[in-house]
């Protein structure tokens, strides 16, 4: 087991990161241990069979990557995981009102011109 404080994580996350590849990696906050990293591909956790979809969907729900990025992480192709996702009912397209007016204002302008 390995270890860091919060300061050296701060000041150097990679080496953090290299640390946890290896080891569990304890993060110290004023000498009381206060977080655990765990390096997942050394764990394999990636390798259980429905994990990468369900990080990969997780994330993308909660905005935290694109819907490239999960699809890739997912080890799906873009459309696939479009499915995927729409199955769940997690919106692919996440428009507010303005926005999507302001698309189909668009549009109405394109047609309008072709």
């Amino acid at each position: 087991m390995e270890s860091v404080n919060v300061s050296g994580l701060k000041n150097n996350p990679t080496e953090a990161l290299r640390k946890a590849r290896r080891d569990v990696v304890v993060v110290m906050n004023r000498h009381q241990p206060d977080a655990l990293m765990v390096g997942i591909e050394a764990a394999g956790v990636l390798d259980a069979r429905g994990v990468r979809p369900a990080l990969a969907t997780a994330l993308f729900r909660d905005g935290h990557l694109s819907l490239a990025r999960a699809a890739h992480l997912a080890d799906m192709p873009l459309g696939e995981f479009v499915k995927h996702v729409s199955r769940l009912g997690i919106p692919v397209v996440r428009l507010d009102a303005d926005e999507a007016s302001k698309d189909m204002d668009t549009l109405d302008e394109w047609l309008a011109s072709s």
